[in-house]
Order: structure tokens, then sequence, then C-alpha cells
């Protein structure tokens, strides 16, 4: 689930609180709401909690994305699909959603399909690892052989297939 920059915090939350619901052409939150959405952005340890009133578009990258997670886990979605939602972040904040991803798979339950260049994160998270190459897969563990992959066995599988093409 995205953002919507021209949208306050607080209305993309209630946007993502109230997906599928009728609420009308009024503000779409109450007082009680707030305060809830207040406490949850608190839980992020991003300082949103002080930004409710602020339009997305102004939030740095890593705001954005926490503030899209905390989105998702609103919508109680059963599949959550995430394509390189890392990528533009700078190392700190790519850990800490990483971290808030991982915790969005706990609480609520779900199937998440992440996309990701990142082999320490494709390693680190998940209970399976998939590698594709030209649509193809190349590459699927899971399980104990999951966790006994180490970098070095992807990097390597990923050199093989560059050399067999000639790059």
């Amino acid at each position: 689930m995205g953002t919507a920059g021209n949208l306050t915090v607080l209305e993309n939350l209630s946007l993502a609180a109230n997906k599928g619901k009728f609420y009308g052409l009024g503000l779409g939150y109450k007082t009680r709401d707030r305060d809830l959405f207040r406490e949850s952005l608190k839980k992020l340890n991003m300082g949103l909690e002080n930004y409710l009133d602020q339009k997305t578009g102004n939030l740095s990258g890593g705001q954005r994305q926490a503030l899209a997670l905390l989105m998702t886990s609103l919508s109680h979605a059963s599949l959550v699909l995430l394509d390189e939602h890392t990528a533009a972040l700078d190392p700190k904040s790519s850990d800490r959603i990483m971290e808030l991803t991982q915790e969005l798979v706990d609480t609520m339950n779900c199937t998440v399909l992440m996309v990701t260049h990142n082999l320490r994160y494709a390693l680190q998270y998940g209970d399976r690892i998939i590698m594709m190459h030209q649509g193809k897969i190349v590459l699927d563990k899971q399980g104990q052989d999951k966790k006994n992959l180490q970098l070095d066995d992807i990097v390597g599988l990923f050199a093989d297939i560059s050399i067999e093409l000639g790059n």
C-alpha cells in the first residue's frame, strides 16, 4: 500500500484503516482514531507521531516506507507484496524498515512476497528464498536449507550465471 503525498499522515492512515468501509465525505477519522494513530506511529520509533498533520510528501523516504507498512497493517491484508521497498533508502533506514517488515509479518500473520537485490536481507529475513534469472528459478531454498545458505553461496551462483552469459 503506497502513501498519497498530497494527504496528511493522518489522512493516509484514516484511508487505510477505513478501506472498504463507507464513511461518507467527512474527515474519515475521529478523535480516538487520531490518538490511536499517534500511538501506533510512536511505536515505529521514527518520530512520525509528531507529523500527523503534515503532508506525507514532506516525509523522508524511510518515514514514508514506515508509514506505508503501518497502513498495510491497518488493512489486514493476507498477502503483502513488497517490491524493492528499501532500495532508495540509506543503510540505517533500510535496516529499520526491514525490522518493521518483520514485525508486520509477525503481528499480521500474513504472507509477504519481497523482491530485493539486497542479498543480506534475502538471507536474513523470511523462511524461503527464490532466486530467479531471466524468468527461471535458479535457486529455491526453505527451512533448514535456507538457514544453511551463506552469502558466498548466493554470490557464487550469481557469478556463475554472469560468467555463463559472458558478463
